[in-house]
């Protein structure tokens, strides 16, 4: 049960993300389907929404906003817009902080209910951390930008692992694939990695992964016999068991 679609990241403005996307939008089953963004990572902002209120409603979609930090809404107005939604997207920004107030106002808890009711969850970076075990973060670089580091932040638990988004890029000038291996290096764990313009989706306990651009790929990290091994995740057609992905 459930569907998913972790996208590591993309420029939504320029449609470097557009073919995921429609293939968001394919998974609901709806030709113009309720989306409703939540850009809680990026605290609401209203320029953001703009530009996924345009892309996304020219794509079909028939769109609305869910504001946790500038808009005061009662825990009926939330359950509301989750759950009347057929797609959720989540935006970049600030994991930490989101992931704090989705726990304090429960919208954690509302969105495992969409998770049961088959709604589609989708989002990239911060919004693709957050239906992992846990993740990659650069947030700290939010509080410190002078002098911060990668923190590993407690997500939804909907899927199994340690995801880290923008596999292929850096934040402030730190490569995120050489911090990634380190963090799995010290941490362990199953770890699930995506570049931009890459995304997996997870369809009732199998996944599959899908790019906009032909050189982004997905990989599993993990430590063995006190190596980090990095392994690209092939590209397929079909639908395959999430049993092996995280099979070594």
């Amino acid at each position: 049960m459930g569907k998913i679609v972790a996208i590591g990241g993309g420029d939504v403005r320029a449609g470097s993300t557009t073919f995921i996307d429609k293939e968001i939008i394919k998974l609901s089953g709806k030709r113009h389907p309720r989306f409703l963004f939540v850009p809680t990572a990026s605290s609401d902002s209203e320029g953001y929404w703009d530009i996924i209120k345009k892309h996304f409603g020219k794509l079909g979609c028939k769109t609305d906003v869910l504001f946790l930090i500038k808009k005061k809404m009662s825990k009926k107005e939330i359950s509301d817009k989750i759950l009347d939604a057929d797609i959720i997207y989540v935006g970049g920004g600030n994991t930490l902080m989101m992931m704090r107030l989705w726990r304090k106002l429960g919208v954690d808890v509302l969105l495992k209910k969409a998770y049961q009711k088959n709604i589609v969850l989708s989002g990239l970076s911060a919004g693709s951390i957050c239906w992992f075990d846990s993740g990659h973060s650069d947030s700290m670089s939010f509080y410190h930008p002078k002098k911060w580091h990668y923190i590993n932040v407690r997500g939804l638990g909907l899927i199994k692992g340690v995801h880290c988004p923008h596999f292929d890029g850096e934040t402030l000038g730190v490569k995120r694939k050489d911090a990634f291996r380190k963090m799995i290096s010290k941490i362990g764990g199953a770890g699930i990695a995506i570049d931009n313009d890459c995304a997996i989706e997870f369809i009732d306990g199998e996944y599959r992964v899908i790019a906009s651009k032909r050189e982004a790929s997905a990989y599993t990290v993990h430590k063995k016999g006190g190596k980090v091994i990095l392994k690209e995740v092939n590209k397929t057609k079909r639908l395959v068991s999430s049993k092996e992905l995280y099979s070594r």
